[in-house]
């Protein structure tokens, strides 16, 4: 291996890297390696100087400080980085790490020395190779070789810096490129023998790493060296910082066909075994594994010494892990030596085989797909051409509704999805990264590969310089040549993707069997035998056409695709096949019954044929065998072109089959004839009262089968409603069902309760004692309460009828119970569970205090925590830190089962418990992570970048001042604007695309039926309120004159300006925006005329309720154990007052105010904001602050004059209430404050002459810092 005197370069010497790939490989195969350990580590015992470090000739050097830039010591100290190096050689290891980690112009860039870069890695590689042939020389049978140390820089290119803006990236990969281009040549000049790019924390990182690396091989000019690739698992989650699995990670880096492939940094030998046994198992590379020697302690440091070092990695080698292994941070040359020691007469591992037939492709998650795998749905709605929805929320900037759309089809069951940014109207390339960075910061959907796609490359390319996973690109064809498909080609192999490749060549589209696989066939020999692509990585799309279209050359495209795809797997290997499913029905638009049945049958023959996947709406899909026997035949003459008749016949079934015709009637009272066990069972699964009483007290008679009162419980009743659970489970029930199944259910049981009563006192009587507990037959008891201060309760009761049907025993408080109400009834019902809700910002206070009360009082009994201002990771940081006990955040109803069921399970509550402790604590972490990396500017700078307004003529006079009380409201006046859309949610009813909003969720296949016998039951409920005035409603409307000083508005007494009876207060944002993002940093007094303007302004406010008769109705309905109408009543008395509010507002802008006489606008567009003005709710994102109620109602005097009453917390009662202050400038906009910093706060609590630690209190959720 030495004394070549090369005629080139060093790095350009031509067989010098193939030599020592030749002697690493055949190596590898006799016995394990070793690489050395920590250079930090050592350079720390040397203990040098700020002096020491600059030497002599950084001695004036800019920065004030280089000391801990260790890259530099190559420089500087050169002699003490040989002696490291040579002590590591000596102690066994057979290579060694170059001085190198921070080596490029990225991380340099933190000491001012971009300049010395080259230098650096140059001199640093030199170092390590005199060493190595020092070593070498005097053991000449063991070859010490260098390998030249790329770290991942301190910047990340898939996470952003900036908690506010999640498309914002402080590196880009092509910078990231050029960065390593020029470390990399830096390190074979210096004669590197090998390249390692490790302390992978971001997959794309290393992959812009590894892009450079194939560029200088392949167009720079140098030999091609190994290729090592060490990623690191951050923690017991077992997945690098960016977010991937160890076995994604792979899948990324496999492309650039390294050597090995491994780990290092972060955990210690024992905590990594699990991960590298993931590792190995899932590469046919050999590994590399180099752990840190333990875990720090409190002081950063490692105390693990060698010889327990050389134990914990002796079973990596035993388990037959090992190819290549070191040490990391905390370890030394005596580490490595009992590391060589412990494993050197071990035998090496032995790389496993892989299926050469699998593709495979990853996200955060890894996904495979072979032939004998089932059908891959690639989610179709992520395209601007293919979604109009989705290219409205991309063309108005709204990424982060955009990607609702996407989390839908991963939840619908996309394996992968597929994103298209083609649209006249947009920058391909912006849109496709801006949507991937968002996508990025969304685990739930980048857990799924991408499929980019684009018709425009530098779209694509866009798209795959901001993935980290391998994506599939979508997709080249020889279209415009074989000189442009290789030049393509290649560009997408350098980044690891997987290819589409489109049936068209110069000629144009193939649409016969024989012209698709003849460009098939031509295109795959291109790929894999010139350009040296995978073949289960290449994805021929033969093009779906559209059939049925009335053309008679049209009738037989699906039949030459299935032919095709025959051709393609018995003569192209291991290629999968791929097509965009929807064009086939495209004629049929809007016949959507019609085009799901005929996509069905396409696919149970396609899939059969050899059709691996399919860009398509996998919510948009109907079972094969479903499909009505006629409509069946029609769709499979249709695909098999056996009838010249079948397009007539497909549009005449889709007109004549609007509906299914049922036999409703016949049905409806055949189930009378069952015996009573069945009868009660159809009765609590359908929601019919009718006929409970009857047989409940049927069932009860039969004594023989039920002696008991409660066996009927336990029996029949309970059987029923495991029915109903599992069907509510499985998505087969839907809450507005579940909820009238629970009304039958409390029926039955109030019928039995007096029998069981009846029998308790007969065992009193008889034994003196009560041998049975009527609650024994329950699963537990929950005790649940909204907390003090809130009034809203809709979402609780319907957590509580979920449990209740699942056979738990609810305990309802009601609302605004304090803490010492609800831990008493947790002790008198001797609860296993409590449930906390809430819904205003001042309960998530209220909450902890509960918490701490709980704690303090000893208990044990695990919390529930929900209601919509509630999180997981409130609760994770501020309320289960307070309780030594479960204290858990339920997401919805449906969830609410599951956390009880795993808490009151003996096996499973202490594992249940603790997992969820360990999903927190690593919640706290990110959280207070976040906080360190968020940026916010100061108060004043915020302020000097405020909204600047023009206020000539923009300032309108109301036509009075003071307040306007209504009365006599009609409420039959409010239903045209009601928005339903909210009802809907409440009832936990969510259409999928495109049928999501009301009334579009009518069509919905899934929820439909139920949405429109739950707007039914609406319209018959309001309908009633309105005929026997069950709800009151009350409105009051206000102006007075202002002006804006500062962050505040001044409300004068009258137009005289001189007497300041009030102040709103304002809040301003302060987190820092994209620096292109020419926004201002809003408060609400930007939108009023300064006081040094002499403009005269003004302000207006509103508060309205229709929640007075709720309390008393529902009172009726809890007598008679109807929860459902209950629920119906609270949800549309907060329609009807939110309907009302916007009544009002219209009746302020077009009347009272005037400033908008000639507006004429839809609900649904008043829905949307198209009107002038804004009208802001203190307590919500534009004033996070209740406390400002208080002005309204004492200037309003809202409380004499409606009866809407504040409570302590601040809360409106009725719960049924909506307040505003009402904005009428064109250009007043509703926004959110978001985080704010310290220092607005302290001049908050100033300006408002309040406690700072009660600001504080009610600013909680917006605080940018922490108050513990």
């Amino acid at each position: 291996m030495n004394g070549e005197v090369p005629k080139f370069p060093v790095g350009k010497v031509p067989g010098r890297g193939a030599r020592t790939l030749q002697y690493l490989r055949d190596t590898c195969r006799e016995r394990i390696m070793f690489i050395d350990g920590a250079m930090g580590t050592m350079v720390q015992r040397y203990k040098f100087s700020e002096e020491q470090f600059r030497g002599e000739r950084f001695k004036n050097h800019p920065k004030d400080f280089l000391k801990g830039n260790n890259d530099l010591l190559s420089l500087t100290q050169p002699e003490a980085i040989m002696e490291i190096h040579r002590k590591y050689l000596l102690a066994g290891a057979d290579m060694i790490e170059t001085n190198t980690f921070s080596g490029t112009t990225i991380a340099q860039a933190d000491y001012l020395m971009e300049d010395i870069v080259y230098e650096i890695n140059k001199v640093s590689a030199e170092i390590a190779k005199k060493v190595c042939d020092e070593i070498t020389a005097q053991e000449p049978q063991k070859p010490r070789f260098v390998v030249g140390a790329i770290g991942p820089t301190n910047r990340t290119a898939s996470i952003s810096p900036s908690v506010e803006n999640p498309s914002l990236r402080n590196v880009t990969f092509d910078e990231l490129v050029t960065a390593y281009i020029q470390q990399v040549e830096g390190l074979l000049d210096g004669g590197a023998d090998i390249l390692m790019v490790e302390t992978i924390f971001d997959t794309l990182n290393a992959k812009a790493a590894l892009y450079a690396i194939d560029v200088v091989f392949s167009e720079n000019g140098y030999d091609k060296v190994p290729v090592f690739v060490s990623g690191t698992i951050v923690d017991q989650s077992g997945r690098t910082l960016s977010g991937q699995t160890g076995e994604a990670f792979i899948t990324s880096v496999k492309h650039a066909d390294p050597f090995a492939i491994g780990l290092n940094c972060a955990l210690g030998a024992d905590q990594m075994l699990p991960f590298m046994q993931n590792i190995s198992k899932n590469t046919d590379t050999f590994t590399i594994c180099y752990p840190n020697a333990g875990l720090p302690n409190t002081f950063g440091e490692y105390d693990e010494s060698p010889e327990a070092m050389g134990k914990n990695v002796l079973p990596f080698a035993e388990l037959g892990l090992l190819n290549i292994v070191g040490g990391c941070c905390g370890t030394t040359p005596d580490h490595i030596k009992a590391i060589h020691d412990a494993v050197k007469h071990v035998k090496p591992r032995v790389p496993p085989t892989v299926d050469p037939n699998l593709l495979v492709v990853s996200g955060l998650e890894v996904y495979k797909k072979g032939d004998k795998d089932v059908f891959c749905n690639v989610g179709e709605r992520c395209n601007v051409s293919g979604s109009r929805i989705f290219a409205k929320k991309i063309i108005n900037g709204a990424y982060e509704e955009a990607l609702a759309i996407a989390r839908a089809q991963v939840e619908n069951g996309a394996q992968i999805i597929d994103i298209n940014m083609d649209e006249g109207l947009l920058d391909g390339k912006v849109a496709m990264s801006k949507f991937l960075n968002y996508i990025a910061s969304e685990p739930d959907i980048a857990r799924v590969p991408i499929m980019v796609d684009s018709s425009n490359f530098d779209v694509v390319l866009a798209g795959l310089k901001c993935a980290q996973g391998k994506c599939i690109v979508n997709s080249i064809s020889l279209k415009e040549g074989e000189a442009d498909f290789k030049k393509k080609a290649k560009i997408v192999k350098r980044f690891g993707a997987a290819v589409v490749v489109m049936a068209f060549d110069e000629v144009g589209q193939a649409v016969e069997c024989d012209r698709k696989f003849e460009i098939c066939k031509r295109s795959y020999d291109i790929l894999v035998n010139e350009i040296g692509f995978n073949p289960s990585d290449i994805i021929f799309d033969p093009n779906i056409l559209t059939i049925a279209t009335g053309m008679e050359e049209h009738n037989n495209y699906a039949v030459e695709f299935i032919n095709v795809c025959h051709k393609i797997k018995a003569n192209l290997p291991h290629a999968k096949i791929s097509g965009g499913v929807s064009n086939l029905s495209f004629s049929f638009r809007g016949k959507e019954a019609l085009r799901m049945a005929m996509h069905s049958v396409f696919l149970f023959h396609a899939i059969k044929a050899g059709m691996d996947m399919g860009i398509v709406n996998a919510g948009f899909l109907t079972i094969y065998d479903d499909i009505p026997k006629d409509l069946l035949q029609i769709c499979e003459d249709a695909i098999w072109n056996r009838d010249p008749e079948v397009t007539e016949k497909l549009l005449a079934y889709a007109e004549k089959h609007g509906g299914n015709a049922s036999k409703v009637a016949e049905e409806e009272e055949a189930w009378r004839q069952l015996d009573v066990e069945k009868r009660l069972s159809h009765a609590l699964v359908k929601g019919i009262t009718k006929y409970i009483v009857q047989d409940t007290e049927e069932a009860r008679l039969r004594k023989d089968k039920y002696p008991r009162p409660l066996n009927v419980i336990e029996g029949p009743l309970m059987s029923g409603m495991s029915i109903v659970g599992e069907l509510f489970g499985s998505g087969k029930m839907f809450l507005p069902q579940v909820i009238k199944s629970a009304r039958v259910m409390k029926a039955a049981v109030a019928h039995l309760i007096p029998f069981m009563e009846e029998e308790r006192l007969a065992n009193l009587a008889k034994n003196g004692i009560a041998d049975d507990d009527a609650d024994s037959a329950y699963n537990g008891v929950v005790v649940m309460a909204t907390v003090k201060g809130d009034v809203h309760d809709i979402g609780k009761n319907i957590v509580g009828v979920v449990l209740g049907c699942n056979n738990y025993k609810v305990i309802d408080m009601g609302v605004m119970v304090p803490a010492e109400k609800i831990i008493q009834a947790a002790i008198d019902n001797k609860a296993d569970v409590i449930g906390l809700s809430g819904l205003i910002t001042p309960s998530l206070d209220e909450m902890v205090f509960v918490a701490k009360e709980l704690e303090r009082r000893g208990m044990k009994i695990p919390v529930m925590i929900g209601g919509a201002t509630t999180s997981k990771m409130h609760t994770a940081v501020k309320i289960a830190p307070r309780y030594s006990s479960p204290a858990i955040h339920v997401l919805d109803a449906s969830r609410s089962v599951v956390v009880v069921s795993n808490l009151l399970d003996e096996k499973n509550r202490k594992d249940f418990a603790l997992d969820i402790a360990d999903e927190y604590e690593d919640l706290r972490a990110e959280h207070y992570e976040g906080l360190k990396d968020r940026k916010y500017l100061s108060l004043e700078k915020a302020q000097s970048r405020a909204a600047k307004l023009t206020w000539a003529q923009k300032t309108y006079k109301p036509k009075f001042l003071g307040s306007l009380v209504y009365t006599n409201i009609d409420l039959n006046g409010l239903i045209s604007h009601i928005d339903w859309n909210p009802f809907f949610q409440t009832w936990q009813l969510r259409g999928k695309y495109p049928n999501r909003g009301y009334p579009k969720i009518f069509k919905d296949e899934t929820v439909g039926a139920e949405a429109k016998k739950l707007f039914d039951d609406a319209n018959e409920m309001l309908q009633d309120i309105i005929k026997h005035k069950i709800l009151t409603a009350k409105a009051i409307v206000w102006f007075a004159p202002v002006n804006s000083v500062g962050d505040d508005i001044e409300i004068y007494k009258d137009e005289s300006r001189t007497e300041v009876v009030g102040k709103f207060y304002g809040l301003r944002q302060q987190a820092e925006k994209d620096s292109d993002n020419p926004e201002p940093y809003f408060c609400l007094s930007d939108f009023i005329a300064p006081k040094a303007s002499n403009v005269p302004d003004y302000i207006g406010g509103l508060a309205v309720s229709v929640g007075f008769g709720v309390d008393e109705k529902c009172a009726e309905f809890q007598k008679s154990h109807d929860d459902f109408s209950i629920i119906m009543l609270k949800a549309l008395a907060d329609r009807l007052t939110e309907a009302l509010a916007e009544k009002v507002h219209e009746d302020i802008r077009k009347d009272h105010w005037g400033y908008a006489e000639g507006e004429k606008l839809s609900t649904e567009e008043m829905l949307q904001v198209k009107y002038q003005g804004i009208r802001p709710a203190p307590g919500y994102p534009s004033q996070p602050d209740h406390t400002e109620k208080e002005t309204m109602w004492k200037l309003m005097d809202v409380a004499n004059l409606t009866g809407i009453t504040l409570t302590e917390s601040l809360a409106m009662s009725p719960a049924a209430a909506v307040s505003a202050v009402c904005f009428s400038h064109p250009e007043s906009q509703y926004f959110a404050v978001g985080k704010i910093e310290k220092d607005q706060v302290v001049n908050y609590a100033q300006r408002k002459n309040m406690p700072l630690e009660v600001v504080e209190r009610w600013l909680a959720p917006n605080l940018a810092y922490d108050t513990d």
